[in-house]
């Protein structure tokens, strides 16, 4: 396989660009509505013209789809809605041949209500052994009528579901911390650690680089099911720790995992979805020994200001030093809303209780600000991840039916939480109409569009108005987002200052981030390997003098009179 970057070291991950592909809204291979295997195979030529490392992708195995694909039926099946494992093979030796490393999203907090261990607990009843593997509970109450504890959803609503014994009497409940058709499993049980192992290795086995790993702080729980106010939980400096979140016994787990992975000849990536608040507590993961990266959350959820943005770049780069481990940039993902959306808007922050749905953006500041987010980001020191359509500048999709909406976060809260299907929406690829090159009767897709005419709606219904955004019409324009990041990517890829690496402050006015990259020495001479690269974003709210010299390689927008304007980014060289 080529090496994606022309390094010599192993570690790919340190400084790779990550594309994250949701399956369900990526292409439509065979007219059905749905994304699928079928149709990334035939936009490989398109990820790899974008100039991506690596593609990482949600969950495609075997599902009734209730939260789509993190309910996992079977971890070793490809869901028929997506195609076959066949498939699947082949497209990783496909990628492969494109220098493209493959990252599959493994689910080990909790499976599918239709998963095999699962119905067999239910069948067997009270005290069953199948039930050992989750966490089954009488209830509470004079009849078992009120739930084991006071735990709630992440999802919204109970964490507590009571089932019904074999007789079709009231029985035990089960614990899911997301909705109630994801049972949560129990890693005391030693059969669930090695299920998940030997999980780990099918795939591996199979040609996958790396895995993502969900919810991965989420495992271990408090045996005793101890309740625990949410307004108070514990902390990183009290006794006791948080019932089911960052508990000390999951990084067994981890340690366990990591051996798995350096036993192969090519080193393969571990990488945790991990939201945590306390920096020590997430450092942790990345020991040398555990994980080899994780999301970097603080920086996706960072208001656009200079100050704030200075702030979480600095504490990101402190707590991964001492592990050793590279840093993540992301600004966006399928569980938050887009961040074009996001920047256009009096409060730029996100966290997840305040989504904001409604509240007045404007699109054109919005994506002025993520054309210069993405040079911000992918100068950065570590690796960055790429949410499939924000090459397009795609924005939130705020105006969804409710009869269309998926998400059981919308469902369990009635609405009140809107839920994440407005970033979900298929991408547009061609045509001046939905579903925009999406769909198609065969599966003859081409990097733009789809040869045949579509025959089925897609899944969810994507805005007229992205007619203007569809890869076809931005393919080619100098001044569109999509080849923006096609430039910045080829200058990325052709830089040895870029990815991991050191960074250095410069001298910036106020509401100015200015950093150089400076050039690395050669492992086998000690000679430096180029000039200095530099990053200038300015938010200072005017336009400014570049504050320092340098031939500019490209811009997030045009200079003006020599000044670079607010809300715009320039990469330099010198």
């Amino acid at each position: 396989m080529p090496d994606v970057r022309s390094q010599k070291a192993a570690e790919w991950w340190r400084s790779a660009v990550i594309y994250q592909i949701y399956p369900r809204s990526f292409a439509d291979g065979n007219g059905d509505g749905v994304g699928d295997l079928a149709g990334v195979r035939a936009r490989l030529p398109y990820l790899a013209r974008l100039g991506v490392d690596a593609l990482w992708f949600s969950p495609w195995y075997a599902s009734p789809q209730a939260d789509a694909g993190y309910d996992v039926a079977d971890y070793r099946a490809i869901d028929p809605v997506f195609g076959t494992l066949a498939e699947a093979q082949e497209l990783i030796r496909e990628a492969h041949g494109l220098g493209i490393r493959i990252i599959v999203d493994v689910v080990p907090n909790h499976c599918s209500d239709q998963h095999p261990w699962f119905r067999n607990a239910l069948s067997k009843g009270p005290d069953s052994a199948e039930r050992e593997l989750f966490w089954f509970r009488p209830g509470r109450g004079p009849s078992g009528e009120l739930p084991p504890n006071d735990w709630q959803s992440i999802f919204g609503g109970p964490a507590w579901t009571r089932t019904s014994d074999p007789d079709g009497a009231p029985g035990d409940w089960y614990l899911h911390l997301f909705a109630a058709e994801q049972p949560d499993l129990n890693w005391e049980h030693p059969r669930v650690r090695q299920e998940f192992e030997d999980v780990l290795r099918f795939w591996l086995d199979r040609g996958a680089d790396g895995v993502r790993i969900d919810s991965a702080a989420l495992l271990t729980k408090d045996r005793t099911l101890a309740d625990f106010d949410p307004e108070d939980p514990p902390t990183a400096s009290s006794k006791n720790q948080h019932p089911y979140t960052d508990r000390d016994d999951v990084h067994e787990i981890y340690r366990s995992w990591r051996a798995i992975a350096d036993s192969y000849p090519d080193k393969r990536a571990l990488i945790g979805e991990v939201w945590l608040p306390d920096a020590q507590r997430f450092a942790n993961y990345l020991r040398p020994d555990e994980l080899h990266t994780a999301f970097n959350f603080a920086f996706l959820g960072c208001a656009w200001r200079a100050d704030e943005l200075r702030r979480v770049i600095d504490e990101t780069l402190t707590i991964h030093a001492p592990v050793g481990a590279p840093a993540t940039w992301v600004l966006s993902n399928h569980d938050v809303p887009r961040h074009v959306t996001r920047y256009g808007r009096a409060d730029t922050s996100f966290n997840l209780e305040f989504r904001q749905l409604g509240v007045p953006t404007d699109l054109t500041l919005g994506t002025r600000r993520a054309r210069a987010a993405i040079l911000l980001s992918l100068a950065l020191p570590g690796s960055a991840y790429i949410y499939q359509g924000e090459e397009l500048g795609l924005e939130e999709v705020e105006d969804l039916p409710d009869a269309v909406r998926q998400d059981p976060m919308f469902l369990r809260t009635a609405g009140a939480n809107p839920g994440r299907d407005g970033c979900r929406v298929p991408l547009p690829w061609s045509g001046q109409e939905p579903p925009f090159g999406f769909s198609a009767t065969t599966g003859t897709a081409t990097a733009t569009g789809m040869d045949a005419a579509a025959t089925a709606e897609p899944w969810l219904p994507q805005p007229k108005a992205w007619k203007d955004v569809t890869v076809e019409t931005q393919a080619g324009d100098p001044d569109s987002m999509l080849e923006l990041y096609r430039a910045a990517l080829a200058l990325r890829r052709k830089s040895t200052q870029l990815g991991d690496g050191p960074l250095t402050w410069l001298s910036a006015p106020e509401g100015v981030l200015a950093f150089a990259r400076d050039a690395r020495d050669d492992a086998d001479t000690g000679a430096s390997t180029g000039p200095s690269f530099i990053c200038v974003v300015n938010l200072s709210g005017g336009p400014i003098d570049l504050p320092v010299n340098g031939t500019v390689a490209l811009c997030s927008g045009a200079l003006e009179s020599g000044l670079l304007p607010n809300d715009t980014a320039a990469w330099l060289v010198r």
